[in-house]
């Protein structure tokens, strides 16, 4: 079997303009970046088809994984190949690679085997700079902060209570907690504790994604609250008169990017928040541009349906007024194995019981969806070689007696021709139903009341418990005048609940609350449970371990 980088290097693909024009976007709406990638124009986004959304959105989650993941994304490059084979027209809108992922465990987001975007290399690795411009964006508006300590300036920050971190795009554990020893000639100097966040869970990042056009951004940028004055009252960044500035940094990045599945269907690739402590969805631009030019939209939200989907509906179809028409729910063997009991270092050893045992975790997953959110839910099974005849029976089984379709997705290792059924299936639910949406919670909610919403319809505990900095933390916020936002609790991926060690369908469990940060420029604010923090750490085996480059360039290991 070759490598995904091989496969993708082999794959001839089409000229970026001819994958525009197949979309109605003129050439002269295209910025390029080289021959297979390029930026559209926002100008004509926003006027694209009158504003009006056109297509249906199909939504890709899954069931809470394994630590290498369960291919959603593979699944939905597979799923709209397929549907473009079907003669409907497709696109994708997906998030891009963080460098985090791509050198620590996880690996890129580009998809796998046969159904890839591409180039693949350049889509995981720096792209079209979009991660660089939010990274130096961000910590400009944290320069600004202390320039303005600094000099004692308008703005009056409380050195001990600012909010707003700097961010880089890596798993870099030592850049958690750090001080800063601010001095100069003069005498003039201070000390402050500060960290950094990874870029994906950086404010910027959210706000870039969830903004509608320029002027929405910089309005965003402004509402940042980087942290309190003397006076204890919210500075925000509008105050830094620095709000132009960063705009300016992130005015080629709002741009989307496009580029193309290995077989030719357009793809937006923009924007990327991690789904366990941030939002987990690609631009609402991005994904509005591609239900405006094709007729079906596959789009994916991060990890879990307990974390990327409820996001997805709650926070950016709410804020993007979007329309959701159908969910595919990717399980994997593996997943259901590890949910049913059998180590990590085991999963890809044949367990029928295992599997059994694990489907109360995707059951829990498709109810929720159904029944929570109303939606027409179908599961795709991803296939890999160690899956067994038996546990795949065993799967079809339940949940064809539970009322839940289930078609198998080979498009690893045949591309779209592996999940016809598949995108058969997706399209008929995704075109009988209305498109209405349902929330977990309404915005009117009290914070303490969306949260447990979310905790006992979602995730199925019976107590929301809050730390007492938690508590005061959310007082000072209300105090504020922030009330009414929707809510981003950042959770791990491995279970319903905040231990990542409790798996299956738990439930009767107490879910903690340790903190709350406030992001009025997002749009929402974060609940931090269980030990989740913002800035990820190297395993012990991490990816850049097995990659390599050969005197002439070429790169080896990159998946």
């Amino acid at each position: 079997m070759l490598t995904d980088l091989e496969i993708a290097e082999r794959a001839e693909l089409k000229p970026i303009a001819e994958v525009a024009k197949g979309l109605g976007i003129a050439e002269k709406d295209l910025r390029y970046y080289g021959r297979y990638i390029a930026k559209t124009e926002l100008p004509k986004i926003r006027t694209s088809n009158g504003g009006k959304k056109k297509g249906r959105l199909i939504l890709v989650t899954a069931m809470n994984p394994t630590k290498s993941g369960e291919g959603k994304t593979t699944v939905s490059i597979g799923l709209a190949d397929a549907l473009n084979r079907l003669g409907k027209k497709a696109a994708l809108a997906l998030r891009e690679p963080s460098l985090g992922p791509v050198f620590g465990i996880k690996g890129g987001a580009a998809g796998g085997g046969y159904s890839q975007i591409a180039p693949m290399d350049e889509i995981n690795l720096h792209f079209t700079g979009d991660f660089n411009a939010v990274e130096k964006a961000n910590n400009l508006l944290c320069a600004a902060i202390d320039n303005d300590i600094f000099f004692e300036a308008g703005a009056n920050i409380d050195p001990s209570r600012v909010m707003f971190k700097r961010c880089t795009d890596m798993n870099d554990r030592a850049l958690r907690n750090i001080n800063l020893n601010v001095d100069a000639n003069g005498g003039r100097r201070y000390e402050r504790r500060d960290g950094f966040n990874i870029t994906a869970a950086s404010e910027i990042m959210a706000a870039l994604c969830l903004a509608d056009g320029l002027p929405d951004l910089k309005k965003r940028i402004g509402n940042i609250a980087v942290g309190y004055d003397r006076n204890g009252g919210i500075v925000r960044a509008e105050r830094l008169m620095a709000t132009d500035a960063a705009a300016i940094l992130l005015s080629k990045a709002l741009l989307p990017n496009l580029v193309q599945s290995l077989e030719g269907t357009p793809a937006f690739v923009h924007g990327g928040p991690f789904a366990n402590i941030a939002h987990g969805c690609n631009s609402l631009i991005a994904t509005r541009e591609a239900m405006s030019r094709a007729d079906y939209t596959v789009t994916e939200a991060g990890f879990g349906a307990d974390l990327g989907a409820e996001k997805f509906i709650d926070i950016k179809c709410r804020a993007g007024d979007l329309d959701l028409h159908c969910a595919v729910l990717v399980a994997t063997v593996k997943a259901l194995r590890l949910n049913g009991g059998v180590p990590e270092s085991r999963v890809d050893k044949a367990d029928c019981r295992a599997v059994r045992l694990g489907l109360s975790n995707l059951k829990r997953h498709a109810d929720n969806l159904i029944n929570v959110f109303g939606l027409p839910v179908v599961v795709a099974l991803n296939r890999f070689p160690s899956d067994t005849k038996e546990e795949i029976d065993e799967v079809r089984k339940a949940l064809n007696a539970a009322g839940i379709a289930v078609f198998e997705s080979e498009s690893f290792a045949k591309g779209g021709a592996g999940a016809l059924e598949l995108a058969e299936y997706a399209a008929s639910a995704a075109e009988r139903f209305s498109g209405r949406r349902r929330y977990c919670y309404e915005l009117g909610d009290s914070y303490i009341d969306k949260i447990e919403k979310v905790a006992f319809r979602i995730y199925r505990a019976e107590k929301v418990v809050l730390s007492d900095g938690a508590k005061r933390q959310l007082a000072e916020i209300e105090d504020a005048g922030f009330g009414g936002l929707p809510v981003c609790i950042a959770k791990t991926q491995y279970s319903f609940s905040d231990d990542p060690l409790l798996l299956g369908a738990p439930e009767g469990f107490d879910f903690h609350i340790n903190g709350f940060e406030l992001r009025a420029g997002a749009g929402f604010i974060v609940a931090l449970s269980g030990n989740m923090i913002l800035m990820p750490a190297l395993s012990r085996m991490p990816g850049y371990l097995k990659m390599s480059i050969s005197d002439d360039g070429r790169i080896g290991g990159l998946s």
